[in-house]
């Protein structure tokens, strides 16, 4: 069997759905992308995506000696319907990527496993990646022949629809590459259409600032009070333009066990996540992608859907929050009594009655 086909047949084994070959290099028209994104500012406050572009441009800046790059998928999709609960008053919507086990766990064990595999059957090194490395994985994996990254700019597949996890393993050998993949999206824009914020200035081209993923996810502070409300009750990312991509009619559920959703992750309930301390939050997190997004930004994300909920009871719970030693989830919680109907005045008075003192950040959402 030759080297490409014992490496092919020796990942599916791992579990890996997907595999492609590339080489170690990237064009020029995706490193004039990635300027151009950084150059407008679409990026937001994710400077580490800035702080390293020469790296992500070129794979070889990673390891001068990668000759080829294997590119790996692995399928995520969920036998559910991803937004099944979207604008459930009571609870939340957690990314279907993220309602399993941390995907970075699973994946870089298995491209961790066909690396060793590699050195010992061929003459060669290696280093494996997942996205914590400055890699621009979708552009690879569309030179890969894995898929092709859509209008949404995430990679759809032809056969996995929009839910594939990737990882590379980069190797000095000489592996003739794949054809590079052709772009399928044709004239339908049903992603760009299904995103609640608009965060797609034109196809191809996403604007992070107004992405419900980066907004819940990677940025720090309060989210911006204009697009609270089109958050709904998506607590930790979004799904609504990936499930809109007609190709998932291709989709399949996961094979791999602990990609598959936790069912206290699939509709979880805003009152109790709302109440979590750090260590509950550690605990019921424990093993999940979202833990690393910390307790204090993540009840911000809580109360925020509690404020759209519609749902007058759930004032208590934001009534509770207006004295957290968190600032951020202090000015959050009286956002949410706001739009539950509580007035500024309101607002301050059950501060007062309570003894607390109104600070800056909850007078900044009482106006």
């Amino acid at each position: 069997m030759d080297t490409k086909a014992a490496i092919r047949e020796k990942a599916l084994a791992l579990g890996f759905d997907a595999v492609g070959f590339a080489p170690a290099a990237l064009s020029d028209m995706a490193r004039e992308n990635l300027a151009a994104y950084l150059d407008q500012g679409l990026h937001g406050d994710m400077g580490w995506l800035a702080a390293k572009a020469d790296r992500r441009g070129d794979p070889r800046t990673l390891w001068p000696e990668a000759r080829s790059v294997i590119v790996l998928g692995m399928n995520y999709g969920s036998p559910e319907t991803p937004n099944a609960n979207l604008g459930e008053g009571g609870t939340g919507i957690v990314s279907v990527y993220a309602r399993g086990r941390d995907y970075h766990e699973i994946v870089k064990s298995r491209l961790k496993a066909l690396a060793r595999w590699l050195v010992e059957n061929r003459t060669c090194q290696v280093k494996v990646f997942v996205d914590t490395a400055p890699v621009m994985e979708k552009p690879l994996a569309e030179r890969a022949s894995i898929g092709w990254q859509g209008k949404h700019t995430n990679l759809v597949s032809r056969e996995f629809g929009s839910w594939l996890f990737l990882g590379e393993v980069f190797t000095d050998l000489a592996l003739e590459p794949d054809a590079a993949h052709d772009d399928h999206c044709g004239a339908c824009r049903a992603c760009l259409d299904a995103c609640p914020t608009a965060a797609f200035p034109a196809p191809y081209r996403l604007d992070a600032r107004r992405c419900i993923s980066y907004l819940t996810i990677e940025h720090k502070g309060p989210i911006p009070a204009k697009l609270r409300p089109l958050l709904g009750n998506r607590i930790y990312g979004c799904d609504d333009c990936l499930a809109a991509c007609p190709w998932n009619k291709f989709a399949r559920a996961a094979t791999e066990p602990g990609l598959l959703p936790r069912s206290e992750l699939t509709a979880p309930r805003l009152a109790e996540l709302a109440m979590l301390d750090d260590a509950g939050f550690r605990s019921l997190f424990s093993g999940s992608a979202v833990k690393r997004l910390g307790r204090n930004r993540f009840v911000r994300n809580v109360l925020i859907a509690i404020g759209n909920s519609g749902k007058p009871a759930l004032s208590a719970v934001a009534e509770r929050l207006l004295d957290d030693e968190a600032p951020l989830v202090r000015g959050a919680a009286a956002w949410a009594l706001r739009r539950l109907g509580a007035t500024a005045t309101g607002v301050a008075a059950l501060e007062r009655r309570r003894g607390i003192e109104t600070d800056e950040f909850v007078l900044a959402e009482l106006g």
